[in-house]
């Protein structure tokens, strides 16, 4: 075994020194106690995991190949002698970066012993590039197993993400939010149909390295995860639906005079659109609206940019689109998933969770009383625990 690991790292050692870096290896079977084992030496120090990607060692020529490629870029350095283990880790970049092929390289900047980060007030920023476009990204939560995805609504940034949702899931789970296309901090033109966005989704959960993961999505982000989840049944293992509805929703379609009239009305009392746009406007409504958009500026550093005009209208156009498509078979959606919203969704009718419910076969379904399309934010402490036992299952 350790003639093999000596003729492997000098091979390693040839390719790094091509591009002028250096590479770290540890090498180990993924069976048994060796998989603790190998955790122990991640929190110990001795190896900064890089990339998602775990191989065997049977493996060695795919696992060597981005390498071989330029695809691979870091620095570590010699360490003591490894016990003699099994499956490599590599170690190493600290940064965000493509290959000449422009595939994407994924950058966690991670380093040993990083304490675990489960506010989403302080979570990191990081960027990452597939297909030409850099996607803004931010990642909480210990690492390892299968991430949650947080997928956003309508004219949302990373700074929409309510972090009495977020934060709790965070607790046990590693936690993802990121901008869609042209949205916020990330580049490139929002496309003009919710299926498009489905595809930038999954070119960004591929470019992480990620072939599983939850998905945790609100209104228009609901659409998208129904998209990406019909053409790629295989990348999703949970699902979170919250005020959203089904391709072809009646009504889906109204939900641009909704948003351009709340908007307005906003703009009269000087007020966030959510205000009126996600609450009631009763008195328990109006309290739960200021609580939240209160609660949105809670991260003070590093916030990231607004949606611009035109990108805000084309989104409008995807969703008036999505509203007036044909419906998909959501029978084939055999996933876990937890729907929920307010009994008084104004921007995607209530009923349309319902009808959700009736078509993905054994389905949980949760409708808070008193409550409009933010439901979930406006009764936090009853859905944060749900979402959380649903994702822990």
């Amino acid at each position: 075994m350790l003639l093999a690991v000596a003729g492997l790292s000098s091979k390693i050692g040839k390719q790094a020194k091509k591009h002028g870096e250096m590479y770290e290896f540890l090498f180990m079977h993924a069976n048994g106690d060796q998989l603790r084992q190998m955790t122990a030496l991640v929190d110990q120090g001795w190896c900064t995991r890089s990339r998602e990607k775990v191989s065997g060692f049977d493996q060695t020529p795919q696992a060597m190949q981005p390498l071989s490629h330029g695809g691979v870029r870091g620095r570590a350095r010699h360490r003591r002698r490894l016990p003699d283990l099994a499956a490599t880790v590599t170690g190493g970049p600290d940064r965000t970066d493509t290959n000449k092929q422009g595939e994407a390289i994924m950058s966690t900047n991670v380093t040993p012993n990083e304490p675990v980060i489960t506010s989403y007030a302080h979570a990191p920023a990081r960027t990452i590039t597939a297909g030409g476009v850099t996607y803004a990204y931010r990642e909480l939560g210990p690492k390892g197993g299968i991430p949650v995805v947080f997928f956003v609504h309508l004219a949302a940034t990373l700074d929409n993400w309510d972090p009495r949702i977020i934060d709790p899931i965070a607790k046990g789970r590693h936690v993802i939010a990121f901008d869609n296309r042209g949205v916020g901090a990330s580049t490139g033109q929002v496309p003009d149909s919710v299926e498009a966005m489905a595809d930038d989704a999954y070119a960004f959960i591929s470019a992480l390295g990620f072939d599983k993961v939850d998905i945790f999505s609100f209104s228009l982000g609901g659409f998208i995860a129904q998209a990406l989840v019909v053409k790629h049944p295989e990348l999703v293992r949970k699902l979170v639906l919250t005020g959203t509805g089904p391709k072809g929703g009646k009504d889906i379609d109204k939900v641009v005079a909704t948003t351009y009239w709340d908007t307005l009305r906003a703009t009269l009392t000087r007020s966030d659109p959510k205000e009126f746009l996600f609450f009631n406007r009763d008195s328990a409504g109006k309290a739960a609206a200021r609580a939240f958009v209160n609660r949105l500026e809670e991260r003070t550093v590093d916030r990231d940019a607004k949606i611009k005009v035109k990108a805000f209208q084309t989104q409008l156009k995807a969703i008036k689109k999505w509203g007036r498509s044909t419906p998909d078979d959501l029978s084939k959606i055999t996933h876990p998933t937890l729907i929920a919203n307010g009994d008084n969704d104004r921007m995607v009718p209530s009923n349309l969770s319902e009808d959700l419910h009736r078509r993905i076969k054994d389905s949980e379904l949760t409708i808070y009383p008193a409550s409009g399309h933010g439901g979930i934010f406006q009764y936090y402490e009853e859905f944060a625990p749900v979402a959380v036992e649903f994702l822990a299952r």
